[in-house]
């Protein structure tokens, strides 16, 4: 018999488990049974219990006896299956990181397909009654995502169209081609630079706000409040950000383009004398509109792909403030993946369209 005594707490451990398993397994060897006597035992918490837990023999199977203040929780981990004492076998951690993934990539899958499932029977209502249409939170989210967002891309637009233009003039000053620089700059700009930057920086900028909002509304549990009261979540918080997102994202595409064009003009001007005015009249004939409509179309598509994504990890963020900032940058880190997964098939889809 295992006869315990004082204080099996989180603070009175102090290292007498190891001592007990010790003795316990040389107990065992022996050829002896394990009957726990823990009358003696003046307190006793969940650490203790679990500690004891883990040791062997420790069951309510007629084998322990405890004093009865300490029977529920004994029994809640008698309940349990104590973990096996043997090493796992190599290659078992790979394989279980492995499934983990399989495991989180499905969950993934599926919220993600019952989100959008959602959205598409919700947009469906409110076509058949647009009264319900949301249309003051989707004016806020496109003054949030697009107005104030003005500022930061023009900046980053106007800094990358005169670096594009410097370098593009030093190699083009090499071969005395100069005047080729309005096809580069123009093509680049309004194809590819300018969708991609704009989505990037809402990524960054709007998809985190949008993402931690819901898992803030998570925390202060308005999200059950609205199921409580028969709101529909998808109507009054996703579709609006979605809409806005993909009215306000071609928008800021087209300033983008605009202000990147024109820090690439004053470039090309301070560095190969080419002037304002030519410039302008060479981009209509150097660079086909259809490129101009491709990066505005990319801008609906990016702003769309970037509010689903943030929508779908603010909805799985818990009740938690670590899960919130864990899942905040898995939405801008995904958000900002999948732009740029869907640039590159636009890429491939229309290699042939627009170019000259």
């Amino acid at each position: 018999m295992v006869v315990l005594t004082g204080h099996w707490t989180l603070r009175g451990i102090d290292g007498r488990a190891g001592v007990l398993a010790s003795e316990l397994r040389r107990y065992v060897e022996e050829g002896n049974q394990v009957v726990w006597d823990c009358r003696e035992v003046q307190a006793l918490d969940n650490v203790g219990a679990l500690v004891l837990w883990r040791l062997q023999g420790f069951t309510r199977r007629g084998a322990i006896e405890v004093r009865p203040e300490h029977v529920t929780l004994c029994e809640r981990w008698s309940q349990r299956q104590a973990p096996p004492d043997t090493p796992p076998h190599v290659g078992a951690g790979l394989l279980n990181t492995l499934m983990a993934l399989e495991r989180a990539l499905w969950s993934h899958a599926l919220d993600f397909t019952a989100l959008v499932g959602q959205i598409a029977l919700d947009s469906g209502q409110l076509l058949r009654q647009p009264s319900r249409i949301p249309w003051k939170d989707i004016s806020a989210t496109i003054y949030e995502a697009g107005v104030r967002a003005l500022g930061i891309t023009a900046l980053v637009g106007a800094l990358v169209g005169i670096v594009m233009s410097y370098l593009s003039a030093l190699e083009l000053q090499t071969f005395g081609a100069q005047s080729f620089i309005v096809n580069i700059l123009g093509l680049s700009v309004m194809r590819e630079l300018g969708p991609l930057l704009a989505a990037i920086l809402v990524a960054g900028r709007s998809g985190s706000a949008m993402a931690a909002e819901l898992g803030v509304m998570r925390l202060t549990e308005e999200l059950d409040a609205l199921s409580a009261m028969g709101i529909s979540q998808t109507v009054r918080l996703i579709l609006p950000k979605i809409v806005a997102l993909a009215i306000a994202l071609p928008l800021l595409v087209i300033w983008t383009d605009a202000i990147g064009l024109l820090g690439g003009m004053v470039a090309a001007h301070v560095i190969l004398g080419i002037s304002i005015p030519s410039f302008l009249h060479a981009i209509p004939s150097a660079v086909p509109v259809v490129n101009f409509l491709l990066g505005i179309v990319k801008g609906v598509v990016f702003g769309i792909v970037v509010a689903l994504i943030a929508c779908h990890f603010g909805l799985r963020i818990q009740p938690n403030t670590l899960s919130l900032g864990v899942e905040t940058t898995n939405a801008v880190v995904t958000a900002i993946t999948a732009v740029i997964f869907v640039d590159a098939l636009f890429a491939i889809a229309f290699r042939g369209v627009g170019l000259p």
